[in-house]
Formats: structure tokens, sequence, C-alpha cells
């Protein structure tokens, strides 16, 4: 069965992300939407209410699980028995980076793969920090993620 990881602070999920998810179900027989930790990008919504968002969001496609992780991506991967590693790339400023990552993760476990895919056009522009900050200032985030997430945004940032 090969299975990919795609790993991301999903802080919150956008339609982007789940263009991606829903166009990777095409190349592996399992995903698994693994929702890092990352206390250090100070993220608006817990750990628990992210993977409980990512996984309203993907209860349509039965071959994806939400699951969430701290520590070395490489080490989770291995404990996840998976084969890649899949990261969405939006704009030649996201390739610098990812690419690092990808080779570091490499020099650390030889035997994962880094898989990029890029999402629609219509999403290229999207990051959860955009929707943040829209969401904020009282913008409709309404075409740049799920209702849920739209409503979960909605309620955070009231009792914030």
């Amino acid at each position: 069965m090969r299975t990919a990881i795609y790993p991301g602070s999903f802080d919150p999920l956008t339609n982007g992300h789940i263009d991606v998810i829903q166009r990777a179900t095409k190349l592996f027989d399992r995903i698994v939407v693994a929702v890092a930790k990352s206390e250090s990008k100070n993220p608006l919504f817990t750990l628990e209410e992210r993977v409980d968002i990512v996984s309203r969001a993907i209860t349509h496609l039965p071959t994806v699980e939400a699951d969430s992780f701290d520590g070395l991506l490489v080490e989770y991967v291995e404990r996840r028995k998976a084969h890649a590693v899949l990261r969405g790339l939006r704009a030649v400023s996201d390739f610098e980076f990812e690419f690092q990552l990808a080779l570091m993760n490499r020099k650390l476990n030889e035997r994962i793969e880094t898989i990029f895919m890029m999402p629609k056009d219509t999403y290229t522009f999207l990051s959860s920090r955009i929707v943040k900050e829209i969401a904020r200032l009282g913008g409709d985030v309404s075409a740049f993620v799920p209702v849920h997430v739209r409503t979960a945004l909605a309620e955070k940032l009231l009792h914030a």
C-alpha cells in the first residue's frame, strides 16, 4: 500500500489544502494529513482543534485520515510506514524553503521521497496566514475555506 504523509500546521485548513489532498488520492492508496504541533508558530487553533477541522473536511475521502505529530517528520513517516511526504507548492517563493526541507529529510532518511504538488491556479495565492488576516479584519473567507472552518474562525476570533 502506497502511503503519503501530508504534513502542515493547517492553521486553518484551506481549500488549497483540500485540493492537494483530493488530487493526491489518485496517486496514493492512503493519505495521512499530519497536523504538526508547531507551537513555535503560535497557532490560532489548538492542535486538537486543527485535527478536528481536518477530520471534518475529509469525511468524504475514505482513503484519507487526520493525525497529529510532534518532533521530526521523518521519524513520524517511518512510524506510519509511509513512502512519501507530500508538499504543496503555491509559488516559486515556496520552492526554495521546501527544497531545503526535502533535501534535509532525504539526508536524515534516504528512503523517504518528497512529492511536490501544485494546487489549482485558483488557489495559488491562498495561505492560512492570509485567510486568518482576512477573517481578523472582518472579511469574507467563504471562498477560501470550508463552511465549518469559516465558522470556527468566526468563533475563535470573536472570543480572542
